[in-house]
């Protein structure tokens, strides 16, 4: 009977040993998991953050030559308005000197 009871106390230590083991096992995964998934969020921040910051160049870059662009435009309008009014005005003093002809 000692026997059995002893081979009974073995299986049951052979189990709790086991169990103690998955636990582990299990306690080891989740921690790994977690650390992996943080890991993750960080190489994924940073890639974030590049990205952006890339983005950012380009869109200063090409606003920078938009404003220029744009500076430009007015500047050749402007010109282009003078010029038209100097026209309208030689246009405006030969009819004036064409009406007072015909009188």
């Amino acid at each position: 009977m000692t026997s059995q009871t002893q081979g009974i106390h073995q299986l049951f230590q052979a189990e709790k040993q086991a169990k103690d083991k998955l636990e582990e096992a299990k306690r080891k995964t989740r921690t790994a998991s977690g650390q992996a998934k943080e890991e993750a969020m960080v190489e994924t921040d940073q890639y974030r953050m590049q990205r952006d910051k890339e983005f950012r160049l380009k869109q200063s870059k090409i606003m920078g030559s938009q404003s220029n662009l744009s500076d430009e435009i007015e500047e050749q309008t402007l010109g282009k308005i003078q010029e038209l009014n100097g026209h309208y005005n030689k246009c405006m003093e030969k009819i004036h000197v064409n009406y007072r002809a015909i009188k």
